[in-house]
């Protein structure tokens, strides 16, 4: 069987999404979608606004056929590592095509991403204070090459051809022009918005039934999360972490642990937080990662751990989804997990870490997310 993938966080899933999935499947011909979805925590640097078992479950409704969890340590990172992480995922589970929307479907990302891979290292055009990180490298990127990075999707599907580059290109690329902002052609202005203003309408009460399919409408009855969620256990991890500990945490650089540290205090909300700490130097993506690591205690041996014990996580599947797990479960090149033991919780355990992070989403919703729980099945 022929499967095509998409690396996603459907945070919520909405009419562009459902698009995509189509047009995915439409595209390569494959026989199965399948999804690598970002757990409970996603690229942003935020819990989703509802846990991976409704998104995934809303997912499959909406035109995937397996679902399998992205793990928090390679979700909550920059574009390489996220891209990386997800690359290598679908790569072991012996998908064929990766999908992915970007702002530019007509670039050859793979030539793209060997023409970067030749250039000489980038550290030293990436030492201006004033700049962030991503503005300098793209800048690097676009005199040496010409290709000009700026747009989100695009710096992510120049991740995912660099991440398969450096697999041996296990994976065909299948670019799709985005929708969901710049509303083309596929549908109009009414019905499609992006997940980034769907979230801002939810957090305002207001309705947003125009932009969702039905199987998101059902996913936003649970309960929501947010930063304001995680913002107390922030506080109390900064006010109490000493600094030493603080630089173990994955991404603290540059003496960020004092800017962290002398800034909270005084912060009445995470919003106030960010403005407080944000400077030319960081992305408000950089820092929103950067204090979820801190609150999930998300170390830098921590991740380096995680890559030494790779596993896929399946969170649900449809009939044809079955039927493919079925024909490739000899052949997949990491452990293949349907129902989570209690032994892989413990230390040691592959789901660990992920054990570990999930409880904060487990004490705000009540609900379990790992321990026996079962693949959704559609």
């Amino acid at each position: 069987m022929q499967a095509v993938a998409m690396i996603a966080e459907f945070n919520p899933l909405h009419n562009g999404h459902v698009h995509a999935l189509a047009q995915a499947k439409r595209a390569s011909g494959a026989d199965v979608v399948v999804v690598a979805l970002a757990g409970n925590y996603v690229q942003r640097g935020e819990p989703a606004i509802v846990d991976k078992w409704a998104r995934a479950k809303a997912a499959l409704t909406a035109g995937a056929d397996v679902v399998v969890e992205l793990p928090t340590a390679c979700a909550n990172q920059a574009a390489p590592g996220f891209a990386a992480g997800g690359v290598g995922l679908l790569a072991a589970l012996g998908v064929q095509t990766l999908a992915f929307g970007t702002e530019a479907p007509q670039l050859d990302y793979m030539q793209a991403a060997s023409q970067l891979a030749a250039l000489p290292p980038a550290t030293a055009h990436l030492k201006d204070f004033t700049q962030t990180y991503a503005t300098q490298l793209n800048r690097y990127y676009q005199a040496s090459v010409g290709i000009d990075m700026s747009a989100p999707n695009l710096l992510l599907g120049m991740s995912y051809a660099q991440a398969n580059l450096a697999l041996g290109a296990p994976l065909q690329l299948l670019p799709i022009a985005r929708v969901g902002v710049d509303h083309d052609a596929c549908g109009s202005v009414d019905t499609f918005a992006s997940a980034s203003q769907i979230r801002q309408l939810i957090q305002k009460d207001a309705d947003v039934q125009a932009f969702v399919p039905t199987a998101t409408r059902i996913a936003l009855n649970a309960r929501h999360q947010s930063w304001q969620d995680l913002f107390p256990w922030l506080k109390y991890r900064l006010q109490t972490a000493d600094l030493g500990a603080l630089r173990e945490i994955d991404a603290m650089a540059e003496g960020l642990e004092y800017r962290l540290t002398q800034n909270i205090d005084a912060a009445g909300d995470f919003s106030q937080f960010m403005a407080a700490i944000k400077s030319k130097r960081y992305t408000y993506a950089r820092l929103r990662r950067l204090c979820l690591a801190v609150v999930l205690n998300q170390t830098q041996a921590l991740v380096a751990a995680a890559k030494t014990q790779p596993y896929i996580h399946v969170l649900g599947f449809t009939h044809a989804g079955q039927a493919y797990l079925h024909a490739v479960k000899k052949t997949v090149a990491w452990p293949l997990i349907t129902k989570v033991s209690a032994a892989m919780l413990m230390p040691g355990g592959c789901l660990y870490w992920q054990q570990r992070a999930d409880r904060l989403i487990e004490t705000l919703t009540g609900q379990t997310q790992n321990y026996g729980r079962p693949p959704i099945m559609i």
